[in-house]
């Protein structure tokens, strides 16, 4: 089910070794930007008409009132309640220690410049519904923007049809549990659409403002409405599939990195599940595994289409320097490192959304409980963007502070660069103040 590459007697380019799944952002824009198009012109009724057409359920209201989200909460399992109080407790420590200090620099009398983090005013942020259903991702959301300081933060998931046009109550429960109050019964493209123009009814009434950020994982359509709408409002990525590799040697447990492999699988028939390995015995292992657990699964049919797709599969490497080369090259989503000595390998790793070390640290714990966020950068952008965090939902605003002895001895050399540039009235203001 998951094939096998034997690179050890080959030269290869470790960036070349495991392609990625094709997601055609071009081909949903044809879609997304006539959504886009009647949003922009109809709103809220162009809104509810798309998540009637898509979602099969027109909900009564966009807005999901406060007494649904109270209900769900009083309804919720006690088990589910006190794991998702845990998670967000986690979550909460970790996301508060991101927040930045505020700095003041003198450089000297008279010249002070000043860093000073300033939350994002308002914020969109979208939780999937479509496949499965993710409070967690609600949490990974909601707390880093609350530990920022944000003031306005709305939500917006795909309502059911099992549930009268709400959204899933596991959702509305958790968005209780967390405080917030501004959640929106719709998905897709047009939740996108709604929350980065905002929307008004027929009567000319505001349903939803426009918001400055939107964040959050989604499918093809979600993604290419983010993409669509970069520049008005910021967004924190054009996410891909979710991703996992695995790198590993003799000395792992297969039968649980096998696990963990299938456990990304069931998000997307597009997710890479990827075994790097310096052991052709263990790749072997592991594969047999996997042909051992995966039938029966929930989502087998899910499960084989992403095992079997060209973004996952097994690389036998000769050494571990070769299999970080190709760990580094492929900037996985969710790296987990299992060897015989892991910190050594941790140090040489530089590409990767989130590493988990060890055997006791599996993918999963950090979709929902291990205090870090699990909305990572995908399809090889763990290059050079990071996870969803405290930092994103903040601006850094410099304050710049200078009396005439701060300007004074340096008003020649910016007049000298200045007119070195061409700026000649830039000089000027300069000048102005010292005639």
């Amino acid at each position: 089910m998951l094939h096998i590459t034997d690179l050890r007697p080959t030269t290869f380019d470790p960036a070349t070794v495991m392609p990625r799944a094709k997601l055609e952002i071009s081909d949903a824009s044809a879609v997304v930007e006539p959504i886009i198009d009647q949003v922009k012109a109809r709103g809220a009724e162009a809104v509810l008409d798309f998540t009637e057409q898509f979602d099969g359920v027109r909900p009564d209201n966009l807005r999901v009132p406060e007494h649904a989200m109270t209900q769900a909460l009083e309804k919720l399992e006690a088990d589910v309640r006190d794991a998702l109080e845990e998670s967000i407790a986690r979550a909460r420590a970790v996301h508060a220690a991101q927040l930045p200090p505020d700095t003041v620099v003198p450089l000297a009398d008279g010249a002070t410049v000043e860093n000073h983090w300033v939350p994002i005013q308002r914020v969109g942020l979208y939780v999937p519904g479509g496949r499965a259903v993710y409070p967690s991702s609600v949490i990974m959301n909601v707390v880093p923007a609350q530990a920022a300081g944000v003031p306005g933060i709305a939500i917006t998931s795909p309502p059911q049809a099992d549930f009268n046009g709400l959204p899933h109550p596991t959702i509305l429960a958790a968005c209780k549990l967390l405080g917030v109050e501004e959640v929106y019964a719709t998905g897709g493209a047009q939740a996108i659409a709604m929350l980065a123009l905002g929307v008004s009814d027929a009567s000319g009434a505001t349903v939803c403002e426009p918001v400055d950020l939107i964040t959050g994982p989604g499918n093809v359509y979600v993604a290419a409405a983010k993409q669509a709408f970069f520049g008005k409002v910021g967004i924190d990525a054009v996410a891909g599939p979710s991703e996992i590799l695995v790198l590993a040697d003799e000395t792992a447990n297969p039968a649980w990195v096998a696990a963990d492999l299938i456990s990304q699988s069931e998000h997307d028939p597009l997710a890479a599940s990827v075994l790097v390995t310096t052991s052709m015995d263990f790749a072997e292992a592991v594969v047999a595994q996997i042909e051992q657990q995966v039938p029966g699964a929930v989502l087998e049919d899910q499960i084989r289409e992403a095992l079997t797709g060209q973004q996952s599969g097994a690389l036998v490497v000769s050494t571990l320097e070769e299999a970080i080369d190709v760990t580094n090259a492929i900037a996985t989503e969710h790296l987990e490192i299992q060897t015989k000595d892991n910190e050594a390998v941790l140090e040489q790793i530089t590409h990767a959304g989130a590493v988990f070390l060890g055997p006791y640290a599996p993918v999963p714990l950090g979709d929902y409980s291990a205090g870090s966020n699990h909305v990572l950068p995908t399809s090889g952008t763990a290059r050079f963007s990071s996870g969803l965090n405290t930092v994103s939902f903040l601006r850094l605003q410099q304050r710049i502070r200078y009396d005439k002895a701060g300007l004074e001895p340096l008003a020649p050399g910016i007049q000298r660069l200045a007119q070195s540039e061409g700026l000649h009235a830039h000089a000027e203001a300069i000048r102005y103040r010292f005639e």
